[in-house]
């Protein structure tokens, strides 16, 4: 591996207590032992970053903002090495995970931008007669330590995205990634800190810890911290926000994205996104195509083109450039979705679309009730539920009768149901003519009701890290 033995807390790396391997999820080969951190590294990775805490919430913009240029410079340079190292630990894709190479890149280019972008404002306090003499403005502070919490399914993405709008507000950050997939989150972090010596600031400003729930119990529970930031499943990110109050926390939870087609859509595109949109990084993203919504007046002819679409879904080896769908994380996760469709299709759901092998390749379902796990719950992994309804309005009212709220989208060509799409989705992004898994890395990014709470981008999660504090100041007192 590319950075030191052990784990970066402190200024320097420690040891860690034991290791752990990595697993490649194809075939089950180790990629390499990954140290494995405890609760007393934890605990002096919170003392670090506190001790560093006010350093770093007064750093020079230009040292904040050199540190995150030199970081992008540093993982552009090893942008091939990144995404085979993630199609190792993570089994996605090749093709995805370029796009996470990608799309980190452009979360740490813009999350440097951002800081020139830090300011207040004045406010006119003498719009009351007891404010006249008064000159009153707002500033941006940093939160304070911020403990980042990320997912297994897109390691790289979301560390940039807790990392890097920590640091451009002025925060000392702890990451703990997901127990699979800790590497390509190592490498970034040693890339982080050495640009953070080099632009001048302490290395303890970005720390990572691994471990356990007892680990992450001790990040997020430590009253001495500024915010949570974290992402993963509704059941975990809600225990957080309980065990972790009053201090502030950011949710990025799951969802059962669903696509809208209405009777007025081009076919064609609709299919081809479903399509696209169910399958990629193999189903495993909170925002893949999960519940396909369709028009009756339109539901055969959809369901034809996604028949005439599926057999050219490649599934196989993640390090070929042609494959679409691999393995999932872990034979549990396989398990268990297997179980969600085979629970569906014994309730009375059609298996309308698989494939047989080791591998679970793409998989449709339709006339799922609700009730159904593969309906109502996050699925992640590659299958789709197919539901036909008599109109859009009742489409829209099914796509909100669900405890999530991630994206949705909706296929039509007529602008009023556009905004009424965009009015009436009980959802953080609502989005027409596309997949609902599109994300630009600098757009506000998060959830309503289970699927969480708070913004992520670059520029709205620097507005979550920091507070704004009032200046009011009176020039003369006579």
């Amino acid at each position: 591996m590319r950075y030191p033995a052990g784990l970066p807390v402190g200024e320097t790396w420690a040891d860690a207590p034991s290791a752990e391997p990595v697993i490649f999820p194809y075939d089950g080969t180790t990629v390499t032992d990954a140290p494995v951190g405890d609760v007393e590294l934890a605990r002096q990775a919170l003392d670090h970053a506190l001790a560093v805490r006010d350093t770093v919430g007064r750093l020079p913009s230009y040292v904040r903002r050199k540190a995150l240029q030199s970081v992008h410079a540093a993982i552009a340079a090893e942008r091939d090495a990144f995404v085979d190292l993630l199609v190792l630990e993570t089994g996605k894709p090749l093709v995805d995970c370029r796009v996470e190479v990608d799309r980190t890149l452009l979360t740490l280019e813009t999350s440097a931008e951002e800081v020139a972008r830090l300011h207040g404002e004045t406010v006119p306090l003498d719009l009351l007669p007891s404010g006249d003499g008064l000159v009153g403005f707002w500033v941006r502070k940093p939160v304070g330590v911020v403990v980042g919490i990320t997912g297994f399914n897109y390691p790289l993405l979301l560390a940039s995205h807790k990392i890097a709008p920590a640091l451009a507000a002025g925060c000392p950050v702890i990451v703990k990634p997901a127990p699979q997939t800790p590497l390509a989150t190592l490498w970034l972090v040693h890339l982080m800190r050495e640009a953070l010596v080099e632009a001048g600031a302490p290395a303890a400003a970005v720390q990572l810890v691994t471990g356990g729930a007892d680990v992450g119990a001790v990040l997020t529970t430590d009253r001495r911290i500024g915010a949570v930031s974290f992402t993963g499943s509704a059941a975990v990110g809600h225990q957080i926000a309980r065990d972790a109050a009053p201090t502030k926390v950011l949710l990025e939870l799951g969802s059962n994205s669903a696509l809208v087609v209405a009777a007025d859509a081009d076919l064609d595109a609709a299919a081809d996104a479903i399509i696209r949109g169910g399958y990629y990084a193999s189903g495993q993203a909170c925002i893949s195509v999960q519940r396909v919504i369709v028009v009756e007046a339109v539901h055969a002819a959809l369901v034809d083109k996604l028949s005439e679409r599926l057999p050219s879904v490649v599934v196989g080896d993640p390090r070929s450039a042609q494959t679409r769908v691999s393995a999932l994380i872990d034979p549990k996760s396989t398990a268990r979705v297997r179980e969600w469709v085979d629970a569906s299709v014994a309730s009375g759901a059609k298996l309308a679309y698989s494939t047989d092998g080791e591998l679970l390749g793409p998989t449709v379902l339709t006339d799922v009730a609700s009730g159904q796990l593969v309906w109502d719950e996050e699925i992640f992994g590659p299958v789709i539920a197919v539901r036909s309804v008599p109109d859009v309005e009742t489409a829209f009212e099914t796509v909100n009768a669900s405890r999530y709220g991630l994206h949705a989208s909706v296929f039509t060509s007529s602008l009023d149901t556009a905004f009424s799409a965009v009015d009436r989705l009980e959802v953080g992004g609502v989005v027409v003519n596309e997949v609902p898994g599109f994300r630009s890395d600098v757009m506000p990014y998060g959830g309503v009701k289970d699927s969480g709470i708070g913004r992520e981008g670059p520029r709205f999660a620097i507005e979550e890290l920091t507070t704004t504090r009032m200046a009011i100041i009176r020039p003369r007192t006579s």
